[in-house]
């Protein structure tokens, strides 16, 4: 547990009172390898903290084929947000790609801390702007203007430990090119 607070802390300082109702909602659970977190089409409840492991956050194009979004390693809030904020049908299936330990917490009793606790609501503002402004506009101009050697030197510089923890077809698949593509790239360097 020590390590969801210092994760939080890197956001906002918590106070010993907000912590403790925080706490109250935390529940711990583990995701065996190859199970899914959450199904394409679900309604999402829950945010997690990843303590242990490795998931994938993916859909399937109009070929059936896995195109992974990203990935969550330790240290990472996991959720399919855009459902999670409209409690609608996601888009999105979360998968465990390694045995995976999360602490997870309800949503909608998370929002009601929002409204309680400034500190708990300076935490999920200064959260939001980081990854769902700033990485994200971040992201989405290394896509459409990156070449997928770009993209892949991207990847290696900023999560090494995944290059060696993730299979070529699932960084091909996040890379948006074949296995095949990948490999050439890789031979190049």
């Amino acid at each position: 547990m020590t390590a969801f607070w210092e994760f939080i802390d890197r956001y906002s300082s918590i106070s010993e009172e907000s912590q403790k109702a925080w706490s109250a909602l935390l529940k711990t659970s583990e995701i065996a390898k190859g199970t899914h977190f959450l199904e394409q089409g679900a309604i999402p409840k829950d945010i997690s903290y990843v303590v242990k492991g490795l998931l994938s956050y993916y859909y399937l194009n109009e070929k059936g084929e896995k195109i992974i979004k990203r990935f969550f390693p330790e240290n990472s809030l996991v959720a399919s947000t855009s459902a999670l904020l409209k409690q609608e049908p996601g888009s999105f299936s979360i998968e465990a790609l390694e045995d995976t330990e999360v602490i997870s917490y309800t949503f909608s009793d998370f929002r009601k801390l929002i409204t309680q606790y400034n500190d708990i609501a300076n935490f999920y503002i200064s959260y939001l702007e980081r990854h769902w402004v700033i990485e994200k506009e971040f992201a989405e101009i290394t896509l459409k203007s990156a070449t997928a050697k770009q993209r892949y030197l991207e990847l290696e510089k900023d999560h090494p430990e995944l290059i060696s923890r993730l299979k070529l077809h699932q960084i091909a698949s996040y890379l948006a090119v074949t296995p095949t593509q990948l490999s050439r790239i890789r031979a190049e360097l």
